[in-house]
């Protein structure tokens, strides 16, 4: 018996549907009404110009504006409004939105011209957020938070939240002012909620909220803030009065951004690389790391120079160079990755450190024993039954590969723990100083330990055997 499977439609697929189906605009507003803003903007690319347009006149500015806070690139589409609505929808956005707007619109001119469109409030939060340079807190707050006098009673805090959730939808968590204007802690919501009128208002406010300074770096507080979990936190100027907050979504955001600048500087990069770069600011980024390794190459090639005699002598050896290089160089890799996980917390003893260190050499030494085991197999007999070698040479060849990879790894994993771990003491950061220099020191100890033991093992034995 056959049974017609009904496909069920994604959200942006219902939404095309809403879009195009002909209905009145009242129609289509009410049935995006059911929709999220993030489900709406997944449909913008998918339309065209005209129909975008007039569906940007069925949203409304408000809803628009939490539209375009999904929009990575949001320029393409405040152009196609006329200016003073686009003003608007920046105006409606929070302040941290509004801000990462305006820096995707590359003509300074219609920026100072959407800024001088808006009401004073807003230009002077995005002012304010701008005022902060991009690796400190600041840059990334919002103006969005809710602030009441510790002064007040239950009544009067209730009714301050009220009249300020019409502005501020981040009210959850409120924050608390001594009389001084200054910050002197917070309380959830529900707590003002469920407290009698009679309560003192101070008796439900957790003085030990955490608060984080504007002009503190993002890297350095990032993990501090996840680990408090909580849905805003304060952020702080100099004299102690909240200027702005850390949502949850920010946090989030900032998050990425960080890994992806630590996937940049593990490439040898200074900062992450985007679309509309030009070719010279690319160089720029690429070049001082290229030209250090370059000269760290010329060195490790100097070094197998070095070797080129037992190289002539027993030339079957170079076929195996690239696996022990390869296989220190991942390892290394490995031991960087942990080793920057574990350097995140600034609370690690230098008793931890070595252990963690000896734990690394462990783990290196126990896959490397049974990976140059397998090589050491397979290396002797493809040279017996392939090259047609006798059986003592071509293990003694296959030992040589096999130990050489064994302590190659070894010490591949201390080099992977220890350089990160230097640069983290001397204030450098790890992750752009190590990924590189690791991956060509290892190659230097790779072609030093495989030569060496060949130069040992295998010079002056009679060749094939």
């Amino acid at each position: 018996m056959e049974t017609n499977e009904v496909k069920e439609l994604t959200p942006t697929e219902e939404i095309l549907e809403i879009i195009c189906s002909g209905q009145s605009d009242q129609q289509i507003r009410d049935a995006l009404d059911d929709y999220h803003e993030n489900d709406i903007a997944d449909v913008l690319p998918l339309i065209d110009k005209e129909t975008r347009e007039r569906l940007y006149r069925i949203l409304g500015v408000e809803r628009l504006s939490e539209v375009f806070t999904y929009i990575d690139d949001v320029s393409e589409y405040l152009d196609e409004l006329p200016l003073e609505e686009a003003a608007d929808v920046l105006e409606n956005m929070d302040a941290d939105d509004a801000v990462d707007a305006l820096e995707d619109i590359e003509n300074e001119d219609q920026r100072q011209q959407l800024m001088s469109m808006m009401d004073d409030e807003s230009s002077e939060d995005i002012r304010l957020i701008k005022s902060f340079d991009s690796d400190e807190i600041g840059s990334i707050m919002t103006t969005n938070y809710v602030s009441i006098p510790q002064t007040y009673t239950i009544k009067e805090a209730m009714r301050s939240v009220v009249r300020q959730a019409h502005e501020n939808d981040n009210i959850n968590t409120i924050y608390i002012e001594d009389s001084h204007g200054k910050y002197a802690g917070a309380m959830e919501l529900k707590d003002l909620i469920i407290a009698r009128d009679y309560v003192p208002l101070e008796s439900i406010v957790s003085k030990s909220y955490p608060s984080v300074r504007a002009t503190a770096k993002i890297s350095d507080k990032i993990e501090q803030l996840k680990d408090y979990a909580e849905d805003s936190i304060p952020v702080l100027n100099d004299d102690d009065e909240i200027i702005g907050a850390i949502t949850a979504d920010d946090l989030i955001e900032a998050v990425d951004d960080e890994m992806g600048d630590d996937y940049a500087k593990l490439a040898g990069l200074t900062a992450e690389e985007d679309l509309h770069e030009t070719l010279l600011q690319s160089m720029k980024k690429r070049m001082p790391w290229l030209v250090l390794l370059l000269g760290l190459g010329l060195v490790v090639s100097s070094v197998v120079g070095i070797f080129e005699a037992i190289v002539a002598q027993v030339a079957i050896v170079m076929c195996f160079q690239s696996l022990i290089l390869d296989m220190a160089g991942n390892v290394g890799t490995q031991s960087l990755a942990v080793t920057i996980r574990v350097l995140m917390d600034e609370n690690i003893s230098g008793k931890q450190k070595l252990q963690f260190v000896l734990k690394e050499m462990r783990v290196g030494g126990a896959n490397g024993f049974l990976l140059g085991t397998l090589t050491f197999v397979c290396v002797g007999f493809y040279l017996h039954f392939a090259k047609g070698l006798d059986y003592g040479y071509s293990f003694t060849v296959a030992g040589c590969v096999g130990l050489a990879l064994f302590l190659a790894m070894i010490i591949s994993s201390l080099i992977g723990t220890i350089i990160p771990m230097f640069f983290h003491k001397i204030k450098v950061d790890p992750a752009v100083a190590s990924g590189p220099l690791i991956t060509t020191v290892n190659d230097l100890v790779a072609v030093v330990t495989y030569y060496g033991l060949v130069g040992v093992l295998l010079v002056g034995m009679h060749l094939g055997g």
